[in-house]
């Protein structure tokens, strides 16, 4: 398989084959794990957010998986990979995943029993001496995915995480997480908010809290217009640090954007400099923190609100040795607006079928 063969329009993001779908989520799967194990080793975020970007991570992967079992065998459907800017499944499938689960039942009860499915592959295989039908797979395959996969792990639009208690030595006292994945870039996102609150119970306040990250913090935007909403629509709440982790693009033979690294290892791929494989991962880190604070309205409703800083920006690079080493060649400007150095990541091998 070569990088000529995988022809993938934006308009609809199909690959050509079952075959690159393969290719594809081993790529995905691999590279998600190394990002999760670099991100910690290089101590990016502190132990406790490390926890909670990992299980934010488990859900996108455990989706990503649900949606290779889901089209394993089947023919007539495919998987849509959004290719701009992301490298991510679109989100869609996600969604499509979340139907499919809401409707579990009465899918198993149209699927062939099991007993009979297994009764029908022995006597192909045992007696006829046959492989099993691709149709015969897919039926398999069903009953794997309606019975195995769990709704409640499919990483949806929006995940709220539980309020903690911050680690010690924290700005604040309490932390709450979240997760989106942003339709229009069609990338995830994981939030971190360290806030005090004015009041005796926090589980008392916990269910307005969720509901104004939902409806306000769902989507990529100023990171300071989302931290000034919070803080005016949640009056016991006093936000002091927000983080954002935007997670991706992926850059690999089956993105089609315009990014500079997109379009090196497109380049070198294409001229047989590196495998077909090679990859990098990009990752930002968006923080803002309160400076001050300030009261805001007439004599009788006044309400404390933060100052907010600049928005501080950290952007990184994740890539194997050699793909760094392309990079430094050959966009050594744009490595240098890095936050630090790439870091380093293992190499990915799949056996390509020619």
């Amino acid at each position: 398989m070569s990088i000529n063969q995988i022809v993938t329009p934006l308009d609809s993001a199909i690959l050509d084959s079952k075959e690159q779908y393969v290719f594809y989520h081993k790529m995905v799967d691999f590279v998600f794990k190394e990002l999760i194990v670099a991100v910690q080793r290089q101590k990016l975020c502190n132990e406790q957010e490390i926890q909670l970007f990992k299980q934010y991570s488990d859900l996108l992967l455990y989706s990503i998986e649900a949606m290779r079992i889901k089209y394993m065998y089947d023919d007539e459907d495919n998987m849509k990979v959004d290719l701009t800017e992301s490298g991510f499944p679109n989100y869609l499938e996600f969604r499509y995943l979340f139907n499919d689960l809401e409707l579990r039942q009465e899918y198993l009860e149209k699927l062939t029993p099991i007993a009979t499915l297994k009764e029908d592959f022995l006597n192909t295989l045992m007696h006829k001496k046959q492989p099993i039908s691709k149709r015969k797979l897919f039926q398999a395959a069903s009953i794997v995915y309606y019975s195995s996969v769990k709704k409640e792990y499919i990483f949806n639009r929006f995940v709220q995480g539980k309020i903690l208690g911050a680690p010690q030595n924290s700005i604040a006292d309490l932390l709450i997480s979240w997760s989106f994945f942003d339709v229009s870039l069609n990338r995830p996102f994981i939030c971190f908010m360290y806030f005090n609150y004015d009041g005796s119970r926090i589980n008392d306040y916990k269910d307005e809290i969720y509901e104004v990250l939902k409806t306000t913090s769902d989507r990529k935007m100023s990171l300071d217009t989302m931290a000034y909403t919070i803080d005016r629509k949640l009056p016991k709440v006093s936000p002091k640090l927000i983080k954002r982790v935007d997670l991706g693009p992926i850059h690999n033979v089956f993105a089609k954007d315009e990014n500079l690294v997109t379009h090196t290892i497109l380049e070198s791929i294409g001229k047989k400099e590196i495998p077909l494989e090679s990859y990098a991962i990009s990752l930002e880190i968006d923080e803002v923190a309160s400076g001050s604070e300030f009261k805001e309205g007439s004599f009788f409703s006044k309400q404390t609100l933060q100052k907010w800083d600049t928005v501080f920006k950290q952007k990184y690079i994740f890539a194997p040795h050699r793909i760094i080493q392309l990079l430094y060649n050959k966009t050594p400007e744009l490595l240098n607006g890095l936050a630090k150095a790439p870091f380093e990541v293992s190499s990915l091998k799949i056996d390509i079928k020619k």
